[in-house]
């Protein structure tokens, strides 16, 4: 989908005068942790003890910042983005993994269908902090330059989806007949899209986004009354914009299969852009803002969707009213989804604000690299299941060599794992992937405005 993935999660220091640059530049240093040494959850626990969340380079989904001028300190930034980060990060590769068991997708037993849920809260999150880290650069850069960025930042993802990522997914290069416009492509145009907003006044950010999520369903309406006449020739924009799907490029072209639509994605970024005015202000008032809004969204999802099961009548062939409940749509996000990830991921940031120790180094390890993640998981875990299939059945089973993850041909019989083995191969591929992202991690660091910042 991570990713995400680059940004500063920054708070802006006030402005000194003059006279009292070099104090400034002094407590700089001496809060600062170098920047080949990864930061330590210590460091973390440290800084806050003196109010000032601690950190270098932060990457949120897979925005990255322009470079700072000369003259302008590096504000510190709150770990706990990137503990979520890299939280929903680890969950999305779970899914991912599924993709090659040949279990479906949320059924049809409890726990395929909780190990799917789990990772609905991973897309949601990655583009809501991506706009949250547009924010945050944009309060040490001109709107101008934050904008040039998202732009710049946005094709450039949209090109590794239909390219690197799609022969990922795959291992073919038959672009042809199947090409991926996944969650990268979407984060991507709604980077483009956001460059726009950027320079607009935080609260008509906020309203774009609330109205966009909320009226997402006009545009289907739009599009279901598109006269005949022109649907042939407009529908895929339909698609792209909204309905999702396949379609061809042209009467001969390649099929380009649409699993993330813009819409309602572009409101969540701009709802976590405006986000960003509460991500900096001070901690109280920030973990107040964060427990009220995730818990108001939280309990507005289970009442409306708990209506909506109690006053709808299940068939006899039903599944139990929790499973009704939990299982909104996602393709393309309704409001509901929308409701039930959302609410939780803001409701506990302030708690992982609060994380310390070894699982909160290695969150955040994952989440100051969400595109390397990203780009690195998909190829690893299909050569993982390539390995599978060659011990399991003493080939490499050609399935394997389809046009995952929308159009694959059918699952053959016998292939299908077992959910522990699916476990078992989650847990082995994000270990391996553990070592170079740490790896990278620290690079990066010590090179935070050259080419690496695009990974």
């Amino acid at each position: 989908m991570p990713v995400a993935m680059n940004g500063d999660n920054r708070r802006v220091l006030p402005r000194r005068h003059e006279d009292t640059k070099l104090s400034l530049y002094k407590i700089l240093l001496r809060d600062f942790v170098p920047l080949w040494r990864p930061l330590t959850r210590g460091d973390h626990a440290a800084s806050v003890s003196k109010g000032t969340p601690r950190s270098q380079g932060h990457d949120v989904a897979v925005l990255t910042a322009p470079p700072l001028a000369a003259t302008q300190p590096r504000a510190p930034r709150l770990a706990s983005l990137d503990i979520v980060r890299g939280a929903v990060m680890l969950l999305m590769a779970i899914d991912h993994v599924r993709v090659y068991s040949g279990l479906p997708a949320g059924g049809p037993t409890p726990a395929i269908f909780f190990t799917r849920w789990v990772t609905h809260f991973c897309a949601p999150a990655f583009v809501f902090l991506a706009g949250t880290g547009a924010y945050l650069s944009a309060r040490t850069r001109t709107p101008r330059t934050v904008s040039r960025y998202l732009v710049t930042r946005g094709a450039w993802l949209v090109l590794l989806e239909l390219t690197v990522i799609r022969v990922a997914w795959t291992f073919n290069v038959d672009f042809a007949h199947y090409d991926l416009a996944g969650v990268i492509w979407m984060l991507g145009w709604c980077m483009v899209l956001l460059a726009a907003l950027v320079p607009l006044p935080t609260r008509t950010v906020a309203a774009f986004g609330i109205v966009v999520i909320a009226a997402q369903d006009v545009v289907g309406v739009i599009a279901g009354a598109t006269p005949d006449s022109l649907r042939a020739s407009t529908g895929w924009l339909w698609q792209l914009l909204y309905l999702g799907g396949v379609f061809r490029l042209g009467s001969g072209g390649p099929a380009i299969a649409v699993l993330y639509s813009i819409v309602p994605w572009i409101g969540v970024m701009a709802v976590g852009y405006a986000f960003g005015a509460i991500v900096v202000r001070e901690p109280v008032e920030r973990r107040r803002l964060c427990l009220l809004i995730g818990l108001t969204a939280t309990a507005t999802f289970v009442i409306v969707a708990g209506l909506i099961v109690l006053m709808n009548p299940p068939p006899a062939t039903a599944p139990p009213a929790l499973f009704r409940l939990l299982n909104q749509r996602k393709y393309p996000a309704s409001q509901l989804f929308l409701l039930m990830t959302l609410g939780p991921t803001i409701a506990l940031l302030p708690v992982a604000e609060r994380m310390q120790g070894a699982t909160a180094r290695v969150l955040t390890t994952f989440g100051r690299v969400p595109l390397f993640y990203y780009l690195l998981h998909i190829p690893v875990i299909h050569a993982a299941a390539v390995m599978v299939s060659l011990i399991r059945e003493g080939r490499v089973n050609p399935w394997l060599f389809g046009n995952h993850p929308m159009m694959p041909p059918p699952v053959p019989v016998g292939y299908t794992w077992s959910l522990p083995l699916l476990y078992l191969v989650y847990a082995l591929v994000v270990a391996a992937l553990y070592v170079p992202c740490a790896w990278f991690a620290r690079v990066k660091a010590g090179h935070p405005q050259g080419v690496l910042k695009y990974l």
